[in-house]
This record gives C-alpha cells, sequence and structure tokens, in this order.
C-alpha cells in the first residue's frame, strides 16, 4: 500500500485552529479589508491544511483567498506554506485563452499587419524544388538544351556573373515557372477546395440574388475567367454596377447586372374580352305586358332584361 492511501483527510488539528494565522497571512498578501469571512478548512495531506476565506475584491466574485499552513513532525509551532487567490465553484472566469490563429477571421487583417503562415498548413503543398536539368523522362533532350544555350551566349551581352539568375530554357524549372509552379508552396488540393465553398457561398447559385437573376455568370460578357483548374467553376465579375464587382464568382452565380438582361421581353398583350362591357346595356324598371302595358304590383324578382 501506497503512503498516499495511508494519509488521512481529516484536518490536523493545531492547522485547523490556526484561522488568525492563516487570515494575517492573506491580508499581508492582500490587503485589510478584502478578505473575508472563513469558509472551510481543507486537508491537503499529513499535517498540511488549506483554510479558504472569501474574497471581496470587486470583479472577483466567487473567488476565495486559500492559505496553506504546515508544521513538522512532532512540533507544536504551524509556518505558513503559500497564500494564492484561487477561484471557488461558482467564480466568475474569463473565457477560455483562444489562440490568435484561431480568432482569426477574415478582415482582420490590417495594413502593415503580418499573417505568418506555418510550415503544416494544410492549404498549401511544395511547388517544385527540382534542380534545374530536365528529367531524364522530360521530351527536352539534352542537344536541344545545348543548342538554346549556345542562341542565348551569342545575343546576350555582358559576363555570366553579371547577369541576373534564370532558369534554363527548356529545363524542369523553366517548366515550373511557366505554369506558375515556380513557387516554393501552392495551394494544395484541400487549399481549393477549401476557397471554393467560400466564393460559392458568397457568390453562389444558392443566394438570394442568384435564385432572382435573369440569367446565370456563365452567360454573363461581364465574366472574366481565370487560370487553373478552378476556371471551370468560377470567374471574376467586371460589372461595376454588380454587387460582385471586382469579386470571384460563380459561374452558377447571377445578379440584375446580366449583360443580356437590358434587352427587355415586350409586355404580353391580353387577348380581347369575349364579352363587350364598355357597352351600357338599358335596364326597364318595370316589367310590360304584350301591350306594353306596365302590370301594377310586379314583384322586383319578375324584372327582366329588355
Amino acid at each position: 500500500m501506497s503512503a498516499a492511501t495511508t494519509r488521512s483527510r481529516t484536518p490536523d488539528r493545531l492547522c485547523a485552529e490556526a484561522v488568525a494565522f492563516a487570515r494575517a497571512a492573506a491580508e499581508e498578501t492582500a490587503a485589510p479589508g478584502v478578505v473575508g469571512e472563513h469558509v472551510a478548512a481543507v486537508a491537503e495531506g499529513d499535517r498540511v491544511v488549506t483554510h479558504l476565506f472569501e474574497c471581496k475584491e470587486p470583479g472577483y466574485r466567487g473567488w476565495r483567498w486559500a492559505v496553506t499552513v504546515t508544521r513538522a513532525s512532532r512540533a507544536k509551532i504551524v509556518t505558513l506554506d503559500e497564500s494564492v487567490l484561487l477561484p471557488g465553484p461558482d467564480a466568475l472566469l474569463a473565457p477560455e485563452w483562444v489562440p490568435w490563429s484561431e480568432r482569426l477571421r477574415p478582415g482582420d487583417l490590417g495594413p502593415g499587419d503580418l499573417l505568418p503562415t506555418n510550415a503544416d498548413d494544410l492549404r498549401l503543398e511544395p511547388g517544385f524544388s527540382g534542380g534545374v536539368e530536365p528529367l531524364p523522362s522530360s521530351p527536352v533532350s539534352e542537344e536541344m538544351a545545348e543548342l538554346v544555350e549556345a542562341e542565348d551566349a551569342e545575343v546576350t551581352e555582358g559576363s555570366p556573373a553579371n547577369l541576373p539568375s534564370a532558369p534554363l530554357r527548356g529545363s524542369l524549372a523553366a517548366v515550373a515557372e511557366e505554369i506558375g509552379m515556380g513557387r516554393a508552396r501552392v495551394l494544395s488540393r484541400y487549399g481549393l477546395h477549401s476557397a471554393a465553398d467560400r466564393w460559392e457561398e458568397e457568390y453562389g447559385p444558392k443566394t438570394q440574388m442568384a435564385q432572382a437573376a435573369p440569367a446565370s455568370c456563365l452567360t454573363c460578357a461581364f465574366l472574366m475567367p481565370i487560370a487553373g483548374s478552378l476556371r471551370q467553376a468560377f470567374g471574376v465579375c467586371a460589372n461595376e454596377f454588380s454587387p460582385a464587382d471586382g469579386h470571384v464568382v460563380s459561374l452558377s452565380y447571377g445578379c440584375g447586372g446580366h449583360s443580356e438582361a437590358a434587352v427587355m421581353p415586350k409586355p404580353p398583350q391580353p387577348p380581347p374580352p369575349v364579352l363587350d362591357e364598355t357597352r351600357v346595356e338599358p335596364l326597364p324598371l318595370h316589367p310590360t305586358d304584350d301591350s306594353g302595358s306596365v302590370e301594377p304590383g310586379a314583384p322586383p324578382e319578375e324584372l327582366g332584361h329588355s
């Protein structure tokens, strides 16, 4: 059996009775009048007791001053271990701290601010990091590369040491730079999908503007195509009167500024009415017999059309 299980959780008598000693220690740490009533005495171990006092400091509701006292074995003098302010069960606490990387929201970045990107950012992946020589399976042969280098050397003035460093034509680095891969890192598949989800949520087919649009951006002349794999689903709006001007929009998005919405269809003409309601049909006030005389006392139900 370990020593921890044999310890008694009953507060030591001399340590439990040292309430005044503990209060004096708490007031020395805080200030007179801030330490409130004695709440409890908790046994922390053999001859180790923590006295809890209410905290009357404004803004620390539910907090308690915790003063731990102890004494040596077979000693009758109680000594101070520590005095600290701790939250109680119903203490008013600040919200849990969240790292800045999780608190950051779109639009928080201002002029002069720097946003470092982690090396393991899931939105990015390594770009081209190979050498300048083409791979053995490259369609560009070494002979063609030598001819290109000789041609460049004839038309370029100055010593090679003074010329800017650039990838050799026909090399893998030159091809990577031409297709936009000559960067340290490029967007990963996860980065592309997350960007597409954000753009489609703001300027996508499910928005209220797109639901009321006469047509989609796919057929709009103000849509500017973008490069890369996302060009199959997105473009950039170039209509200054559109709410999406200068934004990446889904090809299924739309607004009232569609280029073909200016040709308004003619309003439909209703067909001529079957009943002519423009003429007034005269009706007699009293019915007549065959001779043309009016029958006296005729009820209103018998009145008919002439």
